[in-house]
C-alpha cells in the first residue's frame, strides 16, 4: 500500500518493516507537499454518520465488508498477522478472528492484506469472508493469495477459524493490487490492479479448491481521470444484490449501476457518478450495507473515524 509520511511520527513495532520500506519508495518530501495539497481540497458534507471510536488494535485499516447483521469485518495491512477484526458500528471490537495463513511467511503468516469482502461459497446459503493477501508495491510476487473464511455464527473475545486459500497469478505478470471484489451475480473473485493509467480488472472463479494455484482471466480496464498518486485505486466493492458498484480512490468515490448481469468489466466502461466522500488522511476502506442504500468509509491511523454516507436513489 502506499503510504503519506509527515514529520518522524512513531509508529508500532509490528509496522516497522512495511514504514521502513515504504519511506524509500515514497520520500516524505514529495508526499507531504501532496498530502497538504489534499487536505485543502473541498471535503463533501453529506455524511450521515460519524463515529471516532476505532480500536487500539486497528491504526492501519485497508478493507472493510459489513455483514447482513450489520457487523463490520476490517484488518491492518502489511505488518499484522493473520487475523481479521469483527466490529460494530460504533467501532467496540467484537472479535479478533485467527486463521492459519502461509507458513513460508515467517512469523506473520500474510504479506500484505489489503481488502477484504463478503459472498457466496461451497456451502449453499452460508456467507463467507475473502481476505485479499494482494499488496505487492515491487510487482514482484510470483502469485498473490485470497482466504476464504466461514463467517462465525458465534462470537468470542479471540477466537481461530479454519479457512481455504486460493494462490493466483495474473495473466500479464505481477501487479500491485488493494481492491478485491466479490462478484455474487457471476460468482467471481474480482482485483482491480492500482497504479496503471488505465488499471486492469481480472476475475476467477469462487470454485476453487484449497490452496488451488489458478491464472486469472483480464475482464478488461478502468480509466479513471486525474494523475499519478491521486488516481490510484485503493477499495472498492459489490453490493449484495450484485447490482451497484463502488470505487475509491485517495480522493473520490466512484459509483455505477449494473445493467441487468452484464460483466462488471462492462458496467465499469461507462461514466460514474462521483459520491460524496470527506477527504480522509488515508482512506483506503469502503463498503456498502447489506441493504444497498447506504456506504460507509474508514481511514488508516489511530482513532480513525467512521464515516456513513447515503447512496442516491435508483
Amino acid at each position: 500500500m502506499f503510504k503519506f509520511v509527515i514529520g518522524n511520527q512513531p509508529l508500532r513495532n509490528t509496522m516497522s518493516i512495511k514504514k521502513n520500506r515504504l519511506r524509500v519508495l515514497t520520500p516524505s518530501r514529495i508526499v507531504a507537499p501532496i498530502f497538504m495539497m489534499l487536505c485543502f481540497l473541498k471535503g463533501a458534507d453529506a455524511q450521515n454518520t460519524v463515529t471516532k471510536v476505532i480500536p487500539a488494535e486497528l491504526s492501519e485499516i485497508s478493507g472493510l465488508v459489513i455483514s447482513k447483521n450489520n457487523l463490520f469485518y476490517v484488518h491492518n495491512d502489511s505488518g499484522d498477522t493473520s487475523r481479521i477484526f469483527a466490529m460494530d458500528a460504533k467501532g467496540n471490537l467484537v472479535s479478533t478472528i485467527y486463521f492459519k495463513g502461509d507458513p513460508s511467511i515467517k512469523q506473520l503468516g500474510v504479506a500484505d492484506c489489503e481488502d477484504i469482502a463478503a459472498g457466496p461459497g461451497p456451502i449453499k446459503n452460508k456467507s463467507y469472508i475473502y481476505l485479499g493477501d494482494i499488496g505487492d508495491n515491487a510487482s514482484n510476487r510470483p502469485y498473490v493469495t485470497v482466504y476464504r473464511l466461514p463467517e462465525p455464527s458465534n462470537f468470542t473475545k479471540k477466537m481461530q477459524i479454519v479457512g481455504e486459500a486460493i494462490h493466483l497469478k495474473y495473466p500479464n505478470g505481477p501487479q500491485d493490487a488493494e481492491t478485491l471484489m466479490v462478484d455474487p451475480i457471476t460468482n467471481e473473485l474480482l482485483i482491480i490492479s492500482k497504479r496503471q493509467d488505465t488499471v486492469g480488472i481480472y476475475s476467477a472463479s469462487l470454485k476453487f479448491k484449497k490452496n488451488d494455484t489458478v491464472t486469472m482471466k483480464k475482464q478488461g480496464g478502468l480509466f479513471l481521470p486525474g494523475k499519478g498518486l491521486l488516481k490510484y485505486i485503493v477499495a472498492g466493492d459489490i453490493s449484495r444484490d450484485g447490482q451497484q458498484i463502488i470505487i475509491k480512490t485517495y480522493t473520490t468515490v466512484y459509483y455505477w449501476l449494473r445493467k441487468g448481469n452484464e460483466p462488471i468489466a462492462e458496467t465499469l466502461k461507462r461514466t460514474p457518478t462521483k459520491l460524496p466522500y470527506t477527504l480522509e488522511r488515508q482512506g483506503e476502506a469502503i463498503g456498502f450495507t447489506p441493504d444497498g442504500k447506504s456506504y460507509y468509509c474508514i481511514s488508516e491511523g489511530k482513532n480513525a473515524i467512521i464515516y456513513k454516507y447515503a447512496l442516491p436513489a435508483k
